[in-house]
């Protein structure tokens, strides 16, 4: 079933848990839109020509207001795309047919997100094959290489990464971890070992001591950062932290 009508009491068996399997695209609407009326058809389109990859849940909200009011609705239409319970993309308007196909493709995993989930060696060459810079198959493939000491090539797959904070990081981490000068030995056990704070802890304390590698210091920290969450309290602290080290 790609298209569904939901309400304020199977909003949360439709789209929230619904998404934890397959991304679910919300179209919020109202008989007397006009603009709703031109959308919805296409994206009902856009969802059957997903196949089964994207699910379209549609909620009247004259109907159920509620709901639009938990999910800051102000203007209709609106759309909204779940992904593992959160919203991941939305727009608000009656937008061009081309548009919405590109909001839909966002949403689609691609051959190399598939190939990489694998996270075997082979699996992630295919997805780089298919995608050379894949973020996540990077990151996947350059931490296998690292563990087993293949430094060089692993830098070699990370430097094709674009926008990434966490390739930047483990880039970084690479060209730094045998400086003598640095001995950063236990931090970055810490770090593996699931002993953020320690392992933080220590590169915080370089930053200060180091002015020279600072940048690269920071790019690993930042990395870290980016990998344990925005919202998570040690990255929020150790934030505050960098910044008062770096300034």
């Amino acid at each position: 079933m790609t298209v569904i009508e939901t309400t304020e009491t199977d909003f949360q068996r439709d789209v929230i848990d619904r998404s934890h399997e397959t991304p679910v695209v919300v179209d919020f609407w109202a008989p007397w839109c006009g603009p709703c009326r031109q959308l919805t058809p296409v994206l009902e389109k856009m969802a059957a020509a997903a196949e089964g990859a994207v699910v379209l849940a549609k909620i009247n909200t004259d109907d159920h207001p509620g709901i639009s009011q938990s999910f800051g609705v102000q203007g209709i239409p609106a759309v909204k795309a779940f992904v593992d319970g959160k919203i991941v993309d939305e727009f608000v308007g009656a937008k061009p047919p081309a548009e919405v196909q590109r909001f839909f493709a966002r949403l689609i995993p691609s051959e190399a997100d598939l190939a990489s989930e694998g996270g075997d060696e082979e699996s992630l060459r295919r997805a780089l094959a298919a995608e050379p810079g894949h973020a996540a198959a990077s990151l996947k493939l350059a931490r296998l290489l690292l563990a087993r000491g293949d430094d060089t090539e692993a830098l070699a797959v990370l430097e094709k990464v674009r926008g990434s904070f966490q390739a930047d990081g483990l880039a970084a981490r690479i060209r730094i971890a045998a400086d003598p000068e640095l001995d950063l030995g236990d931090a970055l056990t810490a770090l593996d070992e699931g002993r953020e704070a320690d392992g933080l802890d220590v590169l915080l304390d370089r930053v200060q001591r180091f002015p020279p590698h600072r940048d690269e210091l920071r790019a690993v920290i930042v990395g870290v950062l980016d990998a344990l969450g925005v919202e998570h309290p040690l990255a929020r602290d150790t934030r505050r932290r960098l910044a008062a080290a770096l300034y």
